[in-house]
């Protein structure tokens, strides 16, 4: 009598016997894929797939049209790929918003930030307003900048902060090097903000730097303290962009 060996389950079926929770990454890509290509099975492209974008945060960065270029994708399973990365990274922003979301120290303003910027390719700051128990009012980017750094005006966030009502206000940007500690751009930048609040009273409570490393917080790190109004530049009311970083 022959003897009958048992399939191979598939990401599908391990996925409906143990949950999603228990599929690799290259099994999800797997599915999402759905097929190979005439020479080579769908596990193998997965698995170059993920190798050649280095993993997870480099398929996170990719978009559509370096997708496309990978052999066995192509437009339509590329842009499967770029769907599904987006919708988790929409899934993560909706989620902390179910909830009216607290900032009461760094690591809170880490954990919101991070899944928007800290995997970004370019700088972006953001103003989040917060009100006086410490909850987000409002949440605005200010600055976008390309892949050397960006310019901005202390005047920008400040303007963001007073159009939300802010009683007070916490910065937030990333850099792209994965290096979270800030330079000097960023310290001269904070001061000039931090001055400009001092006068219209909506005080600048933190700026927190986020990276794929790590993050730094500035009053954590005894800068933002030390610039007492006495000790801060005068702000700067004039239209020229000051540089927050190059990267």
């Amino acid at each position: 009598m022959p003897v009958l060996t048992p399939p191979i389950a598939g990401p599908r079926e391990r996925l409906v016997e143990h949950g999603i929770d228990a599929l690799t990454d290259v099994e999800l890509l797997v599915l999402l894929l759905g097929t190979g290509n005439a020479t080579e099975p769908v596990e193998l492209v997965a698995t170059r797939l993920l190798s050649d974008q280095g993993g997870l945060v480099g398929l996170r960065q990719a978009g559509v049209g370096e997708l496309t270029t990978r052999r066995g994708l192509g437009v339509a399973k590329g842009a499967r790929i770029a769907a599904a990365v987006e919708l988790g990274r929409r899934i993560g922003i909706a989620n902390a918003h179910v909830t009216r979301y607290r900032l009461p120290d760094s690591r809170a303003v880490d954990t919101w930030a991070r899944t928007r910027l800290a995997t970004l390719d370019h700088e972006e700051l953001w103003m989040l307003a917060v009100d006086g128990h410490n909850a987000l009012r409002a949440a605005r980017c200010v600055a976008r900048g390309g892949l050397h750094g960006m310019y901005v005006a202390a005047r920008d966030p400040l303007r963001a902060a007073l159009r939300e009502g802010a009683s007070s206000f916490i910065l937030v940007h990333n850099h792209p090097s994965g290096d979270p500690t800030p330079s000097k751009e960023d310290i001269s930048f904070t001061a000039s903000v931090a001055a400009a609040a001092d006068v219209i009273s909506t005080p600048l409570l933190d700026h927190v730097v986020v990276a794929r490393n790590g993050f730094r917080s500035m009053l954590e790190d005894g800068i933002l303290p030390t610039l007492a109004p006495s000790a801060r530049p005068a702000a700067d009311n004039s239209s020229r962009a000051t540089p927050t970083r190059r990267t």
